[in-house]
């Protein structure tokens, strides 16, 4: 889209012309991206600050790191777990300042998206650490996206750390958290975690004893 376009666009009461613009911005390097962004970073449309959130990540500058600084502090999750990622983009350097937003931040959707953030990135340390907050929360979404993460540590240094995890949590008062619990288990062979399976088959809740036979199901 034309420069002269996007200005145009941009001040159209409409936001779906706002959206357009934002999304063309791509095209441009940051010195012309970034003033046009930088003026709508407070739009009144929330769908119009997600995107500009979302654009701000590609470019890795400090003037865009600032903006998503400012956007973390949004009254709209939706932005605010935009901006999360974004600022994931800009490289290993930002795990620490993730896990402090997913510490800080206690919406669902902000937290599952630094978690997905920080296990892209392959932070191992920093993966155990929200998830273990994680599986402590109050939504069920995040409790039961904490337990899937420690799947994403089998292969990592962490796995001990996440395996010991699983084995406390199979004994959770939470029939939910016992069939996430059931089925990351699978995804370890040590004997303990075998053991733990064999338990979680003779399981009161019928839906938890389902998910720790489902491996021997055709």
């Amino acid at each position: 889209m034309d420069l002269d376009l996007i200005k145009t666009e941009l001040q159209k009461q409409d936001f779906y012309y706002r959206l357009q613009a934002i999304v063309a911005l791509k095209d441009y390097p940051a010195e012309v991206a970034l003033p046009l962004l930088k003026n709508h970073f407070q739009d009144p449309e929330f769908v119009v600050r997600s995107f500009v959130a979302r654009q701000l990540g590609i470019y890795h500058t400090p003037e865009s790191s600032a903006i998503l600084i400012q956007l973390l502090k949004d009254n709209n999750p939706n932005v605010r777990a935009e901006a999360a990622n974004s600022i994931s983009l800009f490289g290993d350097s930002t795990a620490p300042d993730l896990v402090k937003i997913f510490l800080s931040d206690k919406h669902w959707l902000v937290r599952i998206s630094v978690m997905a953030a920080l296990i892209d990135m392959a932070r191992h340390a920093e993966v155990l650490e929200v998830c273990i907050h994680g599986v402590a929360d109050e939504d069920e979404t995040v409790q039961e996206t904490s337990v899937d993460g420690f799947i994403s540590l089998v292969g990592s240094h962490q796995r001990t750390a996440a395996l010991s995890q699983l084995l406390t949590l199979k004994d959770s008062e939470l029939p939910h958290i016992r069939i996430r619990v059931a089925r990351a288990l699978k995804h370890f062979d040590e004997p303990e975690a075998k053991a733990a399976i064999l338990q979680l088959r003779q399981d009161p809740d019928h839906r938890v004893v389902g998910a720790a036979m489902e491996d021997l199901l055709p």
